[in-house]
């Protein structure tokens, strides 16, 4: 298994490992037995999940325990999902929680209600896919709001890279246009600030984001653009990089969170599924017109090894260029520097010590550079 996908697993059930991560927890507000059950089966995995028969119930919880998030199902008791809606909005306490409803009946007053109100409505039968990602979008929600606070660029380089990162794969699937143009744009503020050094706000700004794929992309967008740009390369090239960084693992987007959250190894269905994540990377990227060959290098090459036991493709040194062995020194930094629902980040220190022993998977001269460049910035470190 790929040190990107495996180092912090192995990290988090290794002798040194660091605590474990409590689950985020969701509240589910539904009259429904049955329907509390259905929707708490198709979270546990991911999320530490409470129900309730109603709001008041919901209201008079733990104080030291309230949820993330919170869905409330059209029949919540004991007055209805309007009510329910409202008592938590007129509540200071309970109003900054994320919240979304749950719906059979597009047309309802609960569904106009809710719209009118600026929050989303999940409609029923739903999948646990769909349910997943709901629960992310709205947690993702209360970060994203934070970053209207940030000075430019790096205000842009967030908010235009995750329209773009949520987007794109949809946009692709069915058939719509993204010219290359488009991700250098979005990418451009991203380069700007790592130019001025000014990207600190960028670490710190997706830090308790629910989007775990998007997370990884924009540090590791960020990482490679500043070791290129440390490393001498200019422009074009560093647009490559930032876009790359942004965009290698834009596959994971089809994995099931399940999968992507799941603490320990992955058995071997899993890791199957996992794996495929690079071929639906490159085949979105071959999707776009203009793309640059070095970006889709990026994308089909940063699990490779230089002994050429990595994957999808068992290449060696010699076939890797010098843009895909920086990716994959950023890609396992990163990896072992994110926090993840299973663990707390590694130092970053400890991490560019685990990488020093990687001696067959990665450049260990791209290894050194790294190290130089980060322990040179102290700035980034502090917001790793």
């Amino acid at each position: 298994m790929a040190a990107s996908e495996t180092q912090g697993r192995q990290v988090a059930a290794g002798r040194d490992a660091p605590p474990m991560l409590p689950k985020r927890r969701v509240a589910i507000v539904d009259r429904s037995v049955v329907g509390r059950m259905q929707t708490r089966d198709a979270l546990y995995r991911v999320y530490d999940v409470a129900s309730y028969p109603d709001h008041e119930k919901l209201m008079r919880s733990d104080p030291t325990a309230r949820p993330d998030a919170i869905i409330i199902d059209a029949a919540a008791g004991p007055a209805g999902g309007i009510a329910a809606v409202e008592a938590l909005l007129a509540e200071p306490s309970w109003a900054d929680i994320p919240l979304f409803g749950t719906e059979s009946e597009s047309s309802s007053d609960f569904c106009a209600f809710l719209r009118d109100k600026g929050l989303s409505v999940l409609m029923k039968p739903y999948g646990q896919a769909a349910l997943n990602e709901a629960v992310g979008r709205v947690m993702a929600r209360k970060v994203e709001r934070n970053w209207a606070n940030l000075p430019e660029p790096q205000r842009q380089a967030l908010q235009k890279t995750v329209t773009l990162f949520n987007e794109i794969p949809t946009r692709l699937i069915e058939g719509e246009e993204i010219p290359y143009e488009m991700v250098r744009m979005t990418c451009a503020p991203l380069v700007e600030a790592v130019r001025h050094r000014n990207f600190g706000a960028l670490l710190q700004g997706v830090k308790g984001h629910d989007n775990y794929s998007y997370v990884h992309s924009i540090r590791v967008a960020t990482f490679l653009s500043h070791f290129g740009h440390e490393y001498g390369l200019k422009n074009a090239d560093l647009m490559t990089l930032a876009s790359g960084g942004l965009l290698h693992d834009i596959g994971k987007t089809v994995v099931p969170r399940e999968i992507l959250n799941k603490p320990g190894k992955l058995d071997p269905d899993e890791w199957v599924v996992m794996k495929e994540h690079v071929n639906r990377s490159v085949e979105l990227l071959q999707c776009i017109p203009g793309v640059p060959r070095s970006v889709v290098a990026i994308a089909e090459q940063h699990h490779e090894k230089l002994d050429g036991t990595g994957y999808p493709h068992g290449l060696r040194a010699g076939a890797l260029n010098e843009l895909t062995r920086m990716a994959a020194v950023v890609d396992v930094f990163g990896a072992l520097t994110d926090q993840r629902v299973y663990k707390d980040p590694v130092p970053p220190e400890t991490a560019l010590v685990i990488m020093a022993d990687m001696k067959g998977h990665l450049d260990q001269h791209l290894v050194g550079m790294l190290r130089d460049i980060l322990l040179d910035t102290a700035s980034l470190l502090d917001a790793v």
